[in-house]
This record gives structure tokens, sequence and C-alpha cells, in this order.
């Protein structure tokens, strides 16, 4: 289970970056029978201030409406299509750029072309296409001086072989030699980036009794996981599974090759085993991902490369099929509505009077509703708290370790005392767990106990107790 705690950058933006920062754009999704059209997905858009987009395919009355828009667009080469476009004569892939890319471009901003998705867990297995249709293609924008436009192809979180600790990210061994070389030496002779789908969502979904909620949400706001292979400290899972594809990318001499998050997201509803999906989480991931990315700084292998990401998307789709997360990925609903209230520019993230300054993030965790007020904890004042979900058996060895060798002050919970009540072992062990984190100054690494705690930036409450916030 370890395995999935651990388990972008120059892109696109819904206003310009800030300085030292990155930026953040969205998917455009269409399955669905109930969507605006073109026109008005363009219209919403720009009243958004949203600028860059990425389709899924490289539809003719979306380019169209795109046109003089001011807002660029990544387009897509779909898989069923790779097998064709990788023809050694290169007639597929001519006619594909001539009709898709040459008719539009530059009326209608093209930057990139996401050649297939997620191939390697394509059930067609078109992953020995991969390489050559990308090889294709840019021959193609070569011969209709478009080279300036980008090739790359998203590739899931699920080609890496090892993603803890992040430092030993590597990909997987049957991908290396045949896809993975091939593939990031195109983009490094092209100038290019490898995109990366992430979704700290699956991994907190299956893992929820390892995972802290809060390291998922970017709102443990010390860091409290340390890579035990360099010493890095992490304060969100996004960040981790973002290391975990430079480690494997440098274990194959690639460290140079630039990356892009092409997807990342959260759903506001899901099926009842899929814990974690609500719209307050989905509301707290995507505005704590676009404060983190607006703000500057990298991950913390990668400190000075500014992270780019695109949303997942822009609306809810009813057509997809699978479980009900994946009809429920949207910040928007058809009508045009939001889904959730969050700040999608830096103007709109700087009225919000909660930006970051100098790296110290006070944490967007959930949008305000019309009847009530968002209060965040001062920057820095954060507790450790037990995880219920932990059992009982890793509460009471983290409780056993705190109060003893790791010199908490456990006194206030002893019977008779102002903690003693709740007398339950998830309140003892928050309070013990807070003790040994608080007068460990909240170090990185302080507020873990195997698993067993994790961090959260509102008061804990357990009957009256008050929990210190420093000794």
């Amino acid at each position: 289970m370890a395995i999935l705690i651990f388990a972008f950058l120059f892109l696109l933006s819904f206003s310009s970056p800030s300085e030292g920062g990155g930026s953040v754009a969205v998917n455009y999704g269409r399955i669905a029978n109930d969507l605006p059209q073109p026109a008005q997905v363009v219209e919403l858009l720009k009243a958004q201030g949203i600028n860059k987009v990425k389709l899924f395919d490289a539809d003719s009355t979306v380019l169209t409406a795109l046109a003089n828009s001011g807002v660029s667009v990544v387009v897509a080469l779909p898989n069923e299509l790779l097998s064709s476009a990788a023809a050694t004569d290169g007639s597929f892939s001519e006619k594909w750029v001539q009709t898709n890319i040459a008719q539009y471009h530059p009326s209608t901003q093209i930057e990139a072309i996401a050649v297939g998705n997620e191939v390697f867990v394509d059930p067609n297995n078109t992953t020995q296409f991969l390489v050559p249709a990308m090889n294709n293609v840019y021959k193609s924008l070569v011969k209709h001086n478009l080279s300036s436009i980008k090739i790359s192809s998203p590739v899931a979180l699920s080609a890496l072989n090892s993603s803890y600790p992040p430092s030993a990210g590597v990909f997987k061994p049957e991908l290396i030699e045949t896809v993975m070389k091939p593939m990031l030496e195109f983009l490094r002779k092209t100038s290019s980036y490898l995109m990366v789908n992430a979704y700290p969502f699956f991994a907190y979904s299956a893992n929820s009794d390892v995972i802290s909620l809060d390291y998922a949400l970017f709102r443990a706001v010390n860091a409290n996981v340390t890579d035990p292979g360099n010493g890095l400290s992490y304060s969100s899972l996004f960040e981790a599974q973002l290391d975990a594809v430079y480690a494997a990318m440098s274990n194959i001499q690639y460290n140079d090759v630039p990356v892009v998050v092409t997807e990342t997201g959260w759903p506001s509803k899901g099926d009842e085993n899929e814990i974690g999906a609500s719209t307050d989480n989905a509301a707290a991931y995507n505005g704590n991902l676009i404060k983190r990315v607006l703000t500057g700084g990298g991950t913390p292998l990668r400190p000075n490369e500014p992270l780019n990401v695109y949303l997942f998307a822009l609306f809810n789709e009813n057509q997809k099929t699978g479980p009900t997360s994946e009809r429920n990925y949207g910040l928007f609903y058809p009508n045009k509505e939001k889904v959730y209230n969050i700040p999608l520019t830096m103007e709109a993230l700087k009225a919000t009077g909660s930006t970051p300054i100098n790296g110290s993030k006070v944490q967007v965790t959930s949008p305000p509703t019309a009847s009530e007020e968002v209060t965040t904890a001062a920057v820095g004042q954060t507790w450790c708290v037990a995880n219920g979900e932990a059992g009982a058996e890793k509460l009471q060895a983290g409780l056993d370790y705190a109060c003893g060798e790791g010199g908490a002050d456990c006194r206030p919970i002893q019977e008779g005392s102002t903690c003693y009540n709740p007398n339950t072992l998830e309140a003892h062990a928050s309070y013990a767990f807070n003790s040994y984190y608080q007068k460990n100054t909240r170090g990185a690494g302080t507020c873990n106990f195997g698993g067993a705690a994790h961090v959260v930036t509102q008061t804990p409450k357990f009957g009256n107790c008050e929990f210190p916030t420093g000794y």
C-alpha cells in the first residue's frame, strides 16, 4: 500500500501567470448530448478568462469557433488512428495534418498535438504505433512550415513500475526500450515535452486508509511525508506523483525533457465506493491546485521549474461510461453555471485575499456558500490528528510511542485530566500526536506515525479539549 502514498512546464493558462508562477488550462471534453454549441463555449471561456484549452480530437466545428478568439488549443489524434498514422509512406499523416491543422492554423492558434492518449493502457495494443506516428506527424508539420507546433502524447501514471518513494520512480521495464526512450528522444530533438495525466483522487479513493485526505487536497501546509531516498519532504500527493515521473525520466537520462500535466482533477460526485468524491473535495483540490500553480515554485525535486497544468474538465459529460465520477469532473454544468465557486485566475485569486506570499500557503479548503464565510487558519498554523481509518493497532502503537519515547505531554489525557474525555483511542491519539508534532516544531515527518496521523489546518475539536499550537 505504501507505494501509492507517493503514488508540468510551459503550458497553458486561464490568465497570464504571475511572476515566477506557473499556468493553468482546461480540458474541453464533449462526450455529452447536452453541451452548449462550440461558439457559446468560446464565449464562456473568454468570459471566465480561460485562454487555452485542450481537445480530445480535432473537431472542425470547435476549431472554427476558436478562430480569432484569443483562445489557443491543443488538438488530438485519437488512438484509433495511430496505426494509420504510423504507416511508412506517411500519406495518412500528411492528409491528417493538412485537413486538421494547416487548414485552421494560425487563425485558430494550435499550440500542440497530442498523438494518442494513454496509449500504454489502450486495450487495442496500439503502443507499437505511437512513436512512428509522432515522427510522421512531425514530418508533415515541417513540410507545411508548422514545426513550431509541439507534438507529444499523454501518459498515465500507470506507466510507472514504482512511484514510492518519488526518488525511486521508474518506468515499467517493458516500456523503457520499446517506447519511453524513443519517445523521450523524439521530444528532446523536437524541443517538446512529456504529457502526463496525474490524478491523486484515484490513489486516495483506493487507499484512503493510508493516504491523508489533506495530503491529497493540498491541505497539509507543513510537509509531512519525507522521501527516505533523498530526504525531500512533500505536502501534497500531486507533487509526489510528479516527482516520481521526473525520477523515472532521470533514471534513463532524460531529465532535461520538460513535463506537462495534461489532465488532473477531482470529481464532485461519485458512487458509494468512490471515497472522497464530493463537491467540497473537488473545490478544495482544484482551488488549492490553482493557487499552488499560479503563485510559483516547482516540486521538491525540481523547485525552480514552475508547475503548469490542464484541469479536467470544462463540463460534466453525461454520456461518459464507467463509475459516476467519470461524468462529474466538470468545473461547469452544461447550462454554463459553475459546479462550485473557485478562483480561476490570478486576479480572482488575489481578490480572495488569501494569495500565498513567498511560498507560505494559506489553503483554500472549500468554496464559500451564500450563507457562510470561509475562515482560514493563519499561515503555518497546523495541527496533527489521528487518522481514524488507520485501525486500532496503528493508533495504539503511535500513541504509545508519542507518550513514551516521543516525549509528548500526555498528562492532559490521563483519567481525570482535562482532555481525558472523550475517552476514545482516536481522541487520545490525536492529542498525543499533536503534542509530539508541536514539540518538534511541526517538522517534516513528525506527523505520520506509520500512516496513523495527518496534518489539518482547522482547529481539532474533541469534547472541550483545547489542542496546543506550539510549545
